[in-house]
């Protein structure tokens, strides 16, 4: 192995595969593929010379050493200027003695060192750059959020529209909204509303009821003029839900779409009961107390100046509430704080977006990836947004090559619907170049972008009441985000391990939870701080108390439970494993219900899955269960599918059951109804559908029926 040297320069040279580093004499290290020649650099701190650094006994690697001089006789270094060059005191004339030509040595030097520790930094941090660059442009649009006029989002809107009315904004079912139109669209709201015999006055929470369409913006943006807190409603929520949210979040009034009157007529007798008024966006006729506010929007001003607005004194506070999906429960009020919708105007450009691009936005208005990021995302970057009230995967394409689209925000979901559907010509014409969500599964990720071309894809995470956010910038498919030290800067998290059986995190005997290690799954946390807070749920402490852990690594510490699975990967990557409700305890190992999903749909006949735990009469813990849907003209072929899964999967992780359906129940934002399905269990006297269970004697799936059933519960059958 080649070093630096003092004195003349060696000749030696040669090319090599790869590059072997040594540091200040130390053991070297073999990096890359590529075909370098070596460099040898002695520095002498200020005394450099370079040469070429001998290649061969370690099979053509190049090298390059560094070390250093000894240290000057009876004296400190000191910087001395000789003869045009910097050397350390008497050392200065030995360095020129040596160095050969002005300057080509110590460039030359220098470069060799910067190959070095690049060919280093890519074989340990191969994404150093990509999380600088990240972490960079995170503080910028930090700062020019937080420091930007106005510190409410409807501040911000009128803001932009006076500096650029013309600037497009939404494209809706009704035609093209200009920034200009939109801002007097959402004064009219403002206006009528503040025109009402009892108006709504800052700090009132009011209902917003109202589809994916542009009056769900007046209306939300007008409530925040007048500084109420807007309550997202679903626009699926049955009567009763409907009344648990309202009463959840105290709610004082309820703007609704007159399309969507219809589910609130029957509540009527129940809210006047609760004090909460009804206003309803049309004209009418409707029921004795309801106000029909056509009349004072046709007669209201079209003026409202960004200064006129209210604004909130303190950034933390609540400024709406955007409810839970309820997939494990009734639906919950979560805070969400000025700061943090002011914050979601820098989404976009976050993830690499401008005001060129225009956004397709199918996403639910009432949750926070539709409003929040879609929504205020493109009014920060000036994005023009595509408002679609559903959508729909056979004209997805279609639509994207009328509107000019860009940039598609996506949930998993969307994108395996896209996937699954039949292959069209021109499927890759098109201008899609960046699509940016959360939930899309590996094998999906990969499908979409081998099918319909290299589109960039920005997997992120992140909860509307969380302190946390990760982003996968990186382009790695599977991974919501990084764990590097870098990003942990500005979006500090931890992964601890935790007990399935238990319902909780590990703690030592001291009473501290544990660290889970590289590649061990474990639940993500974050730490509850005034720079990173939690606000909780609207309604009783207790729901709010469920999400906090404290004495985590000390004590008064308080950090945020996600009720998520991780797994940090060697590469600093975070992994999304499950949730904690969904993974379930079976012959004593933990199974993640995403990974059996994942094995289950490598399978060819297979087109969509979802995996859960039942309880089985004489079995402890919960044994897996699939339900799934076959692809057109497929059959359930029992034993490809045992010969599938038994070399995807261990023993205890392969599902027990199945359950075949013609379509899976989904939440109105794209999840699966699991809740349902775990409380059906397996049965066949209580389920409809065809059953299966795995016969390991015959090494298939089995038809389940009554008499099988019983011969289970009887324990002449085990699984």
């Amino acid at each position: 192995m080649a070093r630096g040297h003092w004195g003349p320069s060696r000749g030696d040279h040669g090319a090599g595969v790869g590059t072997e580093v040594t540091l200040w004499g130390g053991g070297g290290v073999v990096l890359g593929r590529g075909v370098g020649v070596g460099v040898g650099v002695g520095v002498g701190v200020g005394a450099v010379r370079a040469g070429v650094a001998k290649v061969g006994a370690v099979g053509g690697v190049a090298s390059v050493g560094v070390s250093a001089p000894p240290r000057p006789r009876g004296g400190r270094w000191r910087w001395r200027r000789r003869w045009g060059r910097w050397g350390w005191g008497r050392w200065g004339s030995w360095a020129r003695s040596w160095g050969g030509s002005r300057g080509g040595p110590l460039a030359a030097g220098a470069l060799g060192a910067l190959g070095a520790l690049l060919a280093l930094q890519r074989r340990l941090r191969p994404h150093l750059w990509a999380d600088l660059a990240f972490a960079l442009r995170a503080l910028r649009v930090r700062r020019r959020a937080r420091g930007g006029p106005g510190g409410s989002v409807a501040s911000r809107f009128l803001r932009a529209a006076r500096a650029a009315p013309a600037r497009p904004f939404l494209r809706g079912r009704a035609g093209a909204e200009p920034l200009g139109r939109a801002a007097r669209s959402v004064a009219r709201v403002a206006n009528a509303l503040r025109a009402l015999r009892a108006p709504p006055r800052p700090g009132d929470t009011v209902g917003l009821l109202v589809g994916n369409e542009p009056r769900f913006v007046w209306g939300w943006f007008g409530l925040a003029a007048l500084g109420a807190r807007p309550a997202f409603l679903g626009t699926a929520l049955r009567p009763a839900g409907l009344r648990h949210c309202l009463r959840g979040c105290g709610a004082r009034a309820l703007l609704v779409a007159d399309d969507l009157f219809g589910s609130v007529e029957p509540l009527l007798p129940s809210l006047r009961e609760d004090g909460v008024a009804v206003w309803v966006l049309g004209a009418g006729p409707y029921p004795p107390g309801v106000v029909a506010l056509q009349e004072l929007l046709d007669a209201a001003s079209e003026e409202l100046e960004p200064e006129d607005v209210w604004e909130p004194e303190d950034m933390n506070d609540t400024c709406l509430y955007i409810f839970t999906s309820g997939t494990t429960g009734l639906p919950k009020a979560a805070r969400v704080s000025h700061l943090k919708s002011i914050m979601c105007l820098g989404f976009y450009e976050l993830v690499g977006a401008s005001s060129r691009d225009v956004v397709y936005l199918a996403l639910p208005l009432y949750h926070m990836a539709g409003s929040l990021l879609g929504i205020v995302g493109c009014l920060g970057i000036g994005a023009t947004c595509v408002l679609k009230e559903k959508f729909s995967a056979s004209q997805f394409w279609d639509d994207c090559r009328a509107e000019g689209v860009t940039v598609f925000q996506y949930i998993g979901e969307l994108c395996r619907y896209l996937v699954n559907q039949p292959q069209r010509p021109g499927e890759r014409q098109h201008g899609l170049r960046l699509a940016v969500g959360s939930g899309l599964r590996p094998d999906v990720w990969r499908s979409f972008q081998q099918r319909f071309g290299p589109v960039r894809i920005v997997e992120t995470y992140g909860m509307s009441e969380g302190n946390v956010t990760l982003f996968n910038y990186t382009g790695t498919p599977g991974a919501v985000g990084r764990c590097s030290f870098i990003y942990k800067l500005f979006s500090p998290f931890e992964v601890v391990r935790y007990d399935v059986a238990a319902g909780a995190p590990e703690r030592d005997k001291a009473g501290r939870c544990i660290r889970a290690r590289t590649g061990e799954t474990g639940l993500l946390i974050a730490p509850v701080t005034r720079r990173t807070p939690f606000l909780g749920y609207a309604g009783s402490r207790e729901l709010s108390e469920q999400k906090l852990l404290r004495g985590v690594f000390a004590e008064g510490d308080e950090f945020f439970n996600t009720g998520d699975l991780v797994e940090q990967d060697e590469e600093q990557f975070v992994r999304f494993r499950d949730r904690i409700g969904d993974t379930f305890r079976w012959k004593g190992e933990n199974v993640a219900t995403t990974e059996v999903a994942e094995a289950l749909l490598a399978h060819e006949s297979l087109q969509e899955a979802t995996v859960y735990g039942v309880t089985v009469p004489g079995h402890e813990g919960r044994a897996g269960m699939a339900a799934l849907v076959l692809r057109p003209g497929r059959s359930l072929d029992g034993p490809g599918l045992y010969r599938h899964l038994e070399q995807l999967l261990p023993p205890y992780a392969r599902p027990r059951f199945l359950r075949l359906q013609e379509r899976l129940e989904m939440t109105e934002t794209f999840k699966q109804q699991k809740v349902r399905l775990a409380r059906d269990g397996c049965d066949p006297a209580l389920v409809a559908e065809p059953l299966f269970v795995l016969d390991e004697a015959a090494g298939a799936f089995v038809p389940l029926d009554a008499e099988r059933w019983r011969r289970l519960q009887d324990g002449r059958i085990r699984i």
